[in-house]
């Protein structure tokens, strides 16, 4: 039996290819670098190499292709913790608002582009 596609799947099919394109490449750098700033992100972090924590490229890198990603490093920078980076702990962020900590974490997981 051979499968012969409606114009209305061949529609869906479309859509779906079409909002299959990352979010992350959508990210406003200048936004989120301007949050992250605001936000003491950058006194512990830089974008190529490592501070106090990791570096914005080497948890990307960690972290490309997991689905997961985005959810829990919100959790783990509003509840803080440690040891996925060493024992130096990462203090709690919990007043920067779930938007702007979506914009900073994907501008993160997409390498902390600069444009």
């Amino acid at each position: 039996m051979k499968f012969a596609p409606t114009l209305a799947a061949a529609a869906v099919l479309a859509s779906l290819a079409l909002s299959a394109t990352p979010a992350l490449a959508a990210v406003d750098a200048a936004r989120a670098q301007s949050l992250a700033n605001q936000n003491a992100c950058l006194g512990c972090h830089a974008v190529d190499h490592k501070l106090v924590g990791p570096a914005y490229k080497d948890v990307a890198a960690k972290y490309k292709g997991d689905a997961s990603a985005e959810a829990r490093l919100m959790k783990k920078v509003r509840e803080g913790g440690m040891g996925n980076w060493g024992q130096i702990p990462m203090p709690a962020n919990p007043k920067i608002s779930d938007a702007d900590l979506k914009t900073v974490i994907d501008w993160v997981l997409a390498g902390a582009p600069s444009k």
